[in-house]
């Protein structure tokens, strides 16, 4: 009865939340849940066999206060920085020249390809094995060959130097994303404001820098914006490639999991992680994007 008093446009409306209804509960079982939950353990001592003990704010104070925490956080903003600007160049570099006629283009285009869908593990361990002292091709070139070390050393074992071919690893691995989107973007580009530009005797960098960037620009902006999502997150890629490299995703590895298993103050490390993301992108978004 009261089905027939409605119409037809409410009866779809309702069918809609029906429907939509079981992926919403997934969502937010999945991510709404364990942010919560990760909220609540934050202000606890957590011990799995003897409970929880209530601590208030001294997971947090214990974590702001500790100097490997800030250590954590320059390294952590080292290699967010570095690994967005390098794979959002490199794939508008890519992008580029992927935009050119040449030939066999199109085989060539799904080479580039190559580095984003490889298994995160197959090309972890080359990398290990092209960087290890006694037998990588990295020594061999340019210890052997070039003579431009004295002496052997391993380049992931230290810390000074881990980071910086974790963040080599990380625009070679990742940089296809950012090429894939640009490209699509430059493809959509009308080659008439080209053929107008060269009748005015504009030069290559004048038509780049007054045409082609104009139009990639909020492609760039959106690809910035999640690469420094990822990149902050990032932990399989650096935890796999060395252990030298703490960046706060790694160090709340290491804090909630492994020695003294600190989960109440690893519950704390994520909960700032998340503060820290959350300001970053209200930022971005409002300033740099003006969304």
């Amino acid at each position: 009865m009261f089905a027939q008093r409605m119409s037809l446009q409410e009866r779809e409306k309702v069918l809609g939340l029906v429907l939509v209804t079981p992926a919403v509960a997934i969502i937010l079982s999945l991510i709404l849940y364990p942010i919560i939950y990760n909220l609540y353990l934050s202000f606890f001592d957590v011990n799995p066999m003897a409970g929880n003990t209530y601590v208030g704010l001294e997971n947090h104070r214990n974590v702001v206060t500790d100097p490997t925490f800030w250590k954590s956080v320059f390294t952590t903003i080292v290699y967010v920085f570095s690994t967005t600007i390098g794979t959002t160049l490199m794939g508008l570099l890519v992008a580029l020249a992927m935009n050119r006629k040449f030939p066999f283009r199109g085989v060539v285009r799904s080479l580039v390809l190559f580095p984003y869908v490889a298994p995160v593990i197959s090309v972890v361990f080359s990398w290990q094995f092209f960087f290890d002292p006694v037998n990588g091709i990295f020594m061999d070139l340019a210890y052997d060959k070039l003579g431009l070390f004295s002496s052997r050393f391993n380049l992931i074992g230290s810390p000074s130097t881990a980071v910086w071919v974790a963040i080599a690893f990380s625009i070679w691995k990742n940089f296809p994303f950012s090429y894939l989107m640009i490209l699509a973007r430059l493809q959509a580009i009308d080659e008439t404001l080209y053929e107008a530009a060269e009748i005015d005797g504009a030069s290559g960098w004048h038509k780049f820098r007054f045409i082609t960037f104009p139009e990639v620009y909020f492609v760039m902006g959106a690809i910035i914006l999640l690469r420094v999502i990822w990149n902050f997150n990032k932990f399989e890629e650096v935890f796999l490639l060395t252990e030298n490299v703490r960046v706060l995703s790694v160090y709340t590895y290491y804090k909630a999991f492994v020695g003294t298993m600190e989960l109440g103050q690893g519950a704390s490390l994520a909960v700032i992680q998340f503060i820290l993301l959350i300001v970053f992108i209200l930022f971005y978004v409002k300033r740099v994007l003006k969304w």
